[in-house]
């Protein structure tokens, strides 16, 4: 379902007749399958240029395109808007006539932009259109962020705070709004996720105060911010999630809704007591970053082919598997939108609920007041369902009422903790779960990881020593003349080498000779091996793939394999 901006500009295109609604159709069926922009991907289609694009909706809206390229702006005007909001609305202000404040906005669509700056300033706003990349760089130029100018400042803040826990909430409560401490947090939350974090991390510690961002699976720490202001940013965090800012002693769970460059991103906010004070995560869910496609998830075309062949099925299991952090989710939910189809109703339990996908029903589960995965599944029974996800088999009545539906005529899919796709097999039956229904239900498990690609920009080709193919057990006719790649570290991806993450995987089926091994209770060896026998790629096996191809380094396959 497209955003109310996107559907305004479709009515733009066809009033203009610039395309069809047959091609605005495929390209909305795009952007609701792969979660990509909608403007992006009418330039992606050849439907219009991003000049042409943003013509016509200066045109529309009785406004002017304007080249930020050398534009001289006044530090008067700068400094009309503090550097949270600029980044919180992804706007530039340009010029202040006549009380009239000219913003320039790469989505000027969104006619709340202008309402809500106008509420802010208490002034008048003009919004204009300019390109995005031109008004990130405006932003830069004007607004720049230095951490340890940041970190001065904070340094110098007046703020002296007791580690016990008898200080007055309501003064705690007011440094938490306390103007630094508010712009201090925005521009956290606005650093990461423009750096597409998936967590940020705020930890306090007996001498320090730490904040780390998890970018591509490793965490990155920033400058850290003096240990006195621990307690103000914490409960700064815990005052936009709702949460309860004098019980620290009792973890807590909440949400915090934030626009940042004018597209909303949903922050999962997790408390933890700790003996220096309460720990906070907040998981980064945003819609633009993940791309909810089954093609995109760097699975080999002839694993993603069985893959479809098995969630296509009428009834059975399907399982993923693999670590916390693996991408077991992501994949699930990128089956579930390949099959959601107006035909068939689909039921998901989740812990916790990461994404909304238009037409699926999505139950949270809550074990605090007994709404578990077993008791989920029993009502899903009743609901008239064709598929169902459960988030997790985390025992053994789970995993009997998972089979039972099977049984029934549904499919389910499902994750489970295994270090590989053999060993599911064997922590089914040590839950308890007799062999007979393992054979009868099960269809596919997919073993899991997820490894850092090469940054694209500094990519440096090499040709491996003797030493490295022996890490990989490989041997030099293996390879012949093929040659290894490594990132050499740019500014793109902050020096580390690597730029976004790829999915190794590994598929073991249900077939007739492995089912025979689950009834004889084989050990997960010997059902590896037979699968591999039968045409398994086993996990490094799929990693050294991705090496021959280009995509990833020895180090990280070894690593995750």
């Amino acid at each position: 379902m497209l955003d109310p901006e996107s559907e305004t500009l479709k009515g733009m295109l066809i009033e203009e007749g610039l395309c069809s609604e047959d091609q605005l159709i495929e390209i909305e069926e795009e952007h609701e399958r792969t979660g990509k922009v909608f403007q992006t991907l009418l330039v992606d289609y050849e439907i219009i240029s991003k000049e042409e694009l943003l013509g016509l909706i200066a045109r529309n809206l009785g406004t002017d395109v304007v080249e930020l390229t050398g534009f001289e702006i006044e530090k008067s005007v700068i400094d009309i808007i503090d550097s949270s909001t600029i980044r919180m609305y992804g706007v530039m202000p340009l010029k202040y006539e006549d009380e009239i404040l000219t913003v320039a906005s790469a989505n000027p669509l969104n006619y709340q932009i202008a309402e809500e700056l106008h509420f802010i300033l208490g002034k008048n706003v003009f919004i204009v259109i300019a390109p995005e990349d031109q008004i990130d760089a405006a932003i830069e130029k004007h607004y720049p962020i230095e951490e340890e100018s940041m970190h001065d400042m904070l340094e110098s803040m007046d703020i002296e705070i007791d580690d016990g826990l008898d200080e007055e909430t309501t003064n705690i409560e007011d440094m938490a709004e306390s103007t630094p401490i508010v712009r201090f947090v925005d521009v956290i939350l606005y650093q990461a996720i423009k750096a597409e974090s998936s967590d940020i991390h705020f930890e306090p510690f007996e001498s320090e105060f730490k904040i780390r961002y998890r970018v591509d699976g490793a965490l990155y720490e920033m400058s850290p911010p003096p240990q006195n202001l621990a307690t103000p940013v914490i409960s700064r965090l815990k005052i936009m999630s709702g949460l309860n800012i004098a019980e620290r002693r009792l973890p807590q769970d909440g949400r915090i809704q934030l626009r940042i460059a004018g597209r909303p991103v949903d922050l999962r906010v997790s408390t933890l007591p700790t003996v220096h004070g309460e720990s906070v995560v907040l998981r980064v869910l945003d819609r633009s970053v993940i791309n909810l496609d089954l093609d995109v998830l760097g699975i080999s075309p002839d694993v993603l082919a069985q893959i479809r062949d098995v969630i296509h099925l009428p009834n059975g299991i399907f399982v993923v598997t693999g670590p916390t952090g693996s991408g077991k989710t992501t994949t699930l939910y990128s089956a579930l939108k390949e099959i959601n189809t107006i035909e068939d109703k689909l039921l998901t339990a989740e812990d916790p609920i990461e994404y909304d996908i238009e037409g699926i029903i999505q139950l949270p589960i809550n074990d605090s007041i007994g709404m578990t995965f077993a008791r989920a599944l029993k009502a899903f029974l009743r609901q008239d369902p064709d598929r169902i996800m459960l988030g997790e088999i985390r025992d053994l009545e789970t995993a009997q009422m998972a089979i039972q539906a099977s049984l029934t005529g549904h499919f389910v899919f499902s994750t489970l903790h295994t270090n590989d796709a053999a060993g599911t097999i064997t922590r089914l039956i040590d839950m308890g779960v007799e062999p007979f229904l393992i054979t009868s239900s099960l269809e596919g498990i997919l073993g899991q990881r997820l490894i850092r690609k090469i940054c694209s920009e500094c990519k440096t080709s090499f040709s491996p020593t003797d030493d490295d193919l022996e890490s990989l057990d490989l041997e030099r006719e293996d390879v012949g003349d093929r040659q290894f790649s490594y990132g050499k570290g740019c500014s793109v991806c902050n020096q580390t080498g690597y730029k976004g993450r790829k999915a190794l995987s590994e598929l073991l089926l249900a077939s007739k000779e492995i089912k025979e091994l689950i009834i004889e209770k084989a050990p997960t060896i010997v059902i590896r091996e037979k699968a591999r026998e039968l045409g398994m790629k086993t996990l490094r096996e799929d990693g050294v793939r991705s090496i021959f191809d280009g995509d990833t380094t020895i180090e990280e396959v070894l690593k995750y394999t």
